[in-house]
């Protein structure tokens, strides 16, 4: 679509560097948002114990201090966003803080931002494993309402 916003879901992984890449290559955009979802490290930390069955912790960050998961996603997003410029896109960088799931955040910011398409990698899992772990990908693809590129992991 040329002329089109397109959103693309980066999380600094190599497949997700790969999907940069192919977006320049083969779409024409005037413009692209590059997303970082990101979850804060509390949320983390209680959805994991709550996995273990292990007591919540009751850990919580200092106000002044910025979250580490936070910070690192900046990082990532800014890796991100110099990718996409060097693929020849106009890129704007922006981290979306998770508070369901990364695909809902992805699908949610897409809506927001009414984009014509929505680029992300995949893992490129088959089979049995596949079948027990679908997708950030793959749930992107089933609720959202946009044109998904789903770039596949290279060789």
């Amino acid at each position: 679509m040329p002329g089109g916003l397109m959103l693309i879901a980066y999380d600094g992984s190599d497949n997700a560097k790969r999907a940069v890449e192919c977006a320049g290559r083969f779409l024409a955009s005037n413009r692209a948002v590059l997303v970082t979802v990101w979850e804060p490290m509390v949320r983390q930390a209680a959805r994991m114990s709550g996995l273990s069955g292990v007591m919540q912790p009751e850990w919580v960050p200092d106000e002044e201090t910025e979250d580490v998961a936070f910070s690192d996603a900046k990082v990532t997003n800014e890796e991100g966003v110099q990718l996409a410029e060097a693929a020849g896109l106009a890129t704007e960088g922006r981290c979306i803080e998770c508070t369901s799931t990364i695909w809902t955040a992805i699908v949610e910011t897409s809506d927001e931002l009414a984009v014509d398409i929505i680029v992300t990698g995949t893992r490129g899992t088959t089979g049995l494993r596949s079948l027990l772990q679908s997708s950030v990908a793959d749930h992107v693809l089933r609720h959202s309402h946009r044109p998904v590129l789903i770039v596949p992991p290279g060789k």
